[in-house]
């Protein structure tokens, strides 16, 4: 695989569902009534049950993953998380390789949503750095 600096990866869209939400709760253990009540998470100000972040941001990592491919390895994730995602909404997720060094890419990365008059950003300025071959 050839990468070059300046490289868009492909979005990775997804739709975020409850069943998603519950299950990540349960896999994770994070219960916590912001994911999982609706009546909880209207009564602390939010417009209803919100996904995980580490979720939103795991979506961010399929994105480079689907993109470097099975023999690439992770070595560190980022992300600053901003904007909550809400069930029914589709999340967008890409990057931009941003430094090959030998064997290791640097991908900085984001998560998006579309909602009424803008985009907002649930991961701005995330980044993702792995090893993986690289024949330039």
């Amino acid at each position: 695989m050839t990468i070059s600096v300046g490289e868009e990866l492909p979005e990775l869209r997804r739709v975020v569902t409850a069943a998603d939400v519950a299950a990540y709760a349960e896999a994770g253990g994070d219960r916590n009534p912001l994911h999982l009540d609706d009546a909880f998470a209207r009564s602390v100000g939010f417009d209803g049950v919100i996904a995980h972040g580490m979720f939103t941001m795991a979506q961010m990592v399929t994105a480079v993953t689907k993109w470097a491919g099975e023999d690439a390895f992770i070595q560190r994730v980022t992300a600053q998380f901003r904007a909550p995602v809400f069930m029914g909404e589709e999340i967008r997720a890409g990057g931009t390789v941003r430094a090959v060094d030998g064997d290791t890419v640097t991908v900085d990365t984001w998560v998006a949503v579309e909602r009424r008059r803008s985009t907002e950003w649930p991961i701005k300025k995330g980044q993702v750095v792995l090893r993986m071959p690289v024949r330039r």
